[in-house]
């Protein structure tokens, strides 16, 4: 099983290395055997070892999802954007050791909603903030969130 799936990797990656190369279907399709290959790699013939039936099992139950990176435009292979975009939450609650109410996890929640979405969009969470306090006090709409919408 190793060699083989080894092989198969390659042969995956070769594709890959060769997209310049080939026209969109026949990408595609080459992409789409190498890729299952792989996976029926991975999941037949697998030895009696701990480790070899656990990463045989993951690739029967996520294997698909393993490979969308490869297969899909735009989606990235790692989800380091997500974890940066909640990394400050992460060192919050480490430093504050979190909430002890509900409303307090509620609180908590929407405004770090709030500094994740200015910064993705490069907007102020001060500016945000104060438009949002004036337009309670006027009884207005709250400004929204979206990008592009407020």
């Amino acid at each position: 099983m190793g060699n083989a799936c080894v092989m198969a990797l390659r042969r995956l990656f070769g594709v890959i290395h060769r997209r310049e190369q080939l026209d969109k279907v026949t990408f595609q399709g080459q992409l789409q055997a190498a890729r299952a290959e792989v996976l029926r790699c991975g999941r037949t013939a697998v030895p009696a070892g701990r480790h070899s039936q656990n990463l045989a099992k993951r690739l029967a139950k996520y294997g698909e999802s393993y490979f969308e990176f490869v297969t899909t435009p735009g989606v990235e292979p790692t989800n380091n954007l997500a974890e940066q975009a909640i990394r400050f939450v992460v060192i919050d609650r480490l430093i504050t050791q979190g909430t002890r109410s509900e409303k307090g996890d509620r609180w908590c929640e929407r405004i770090w909603t709030v500094i994740a979405s200015c910064a993705q969009q490069g907007r102020s969470v001060f500016d945000y903030l104060y438009r949002a306090v004036v337009a309670y006090f006027h009884n207005e709409k709250v400004p929204s969130l979206l990008p592009n919408d407020g």
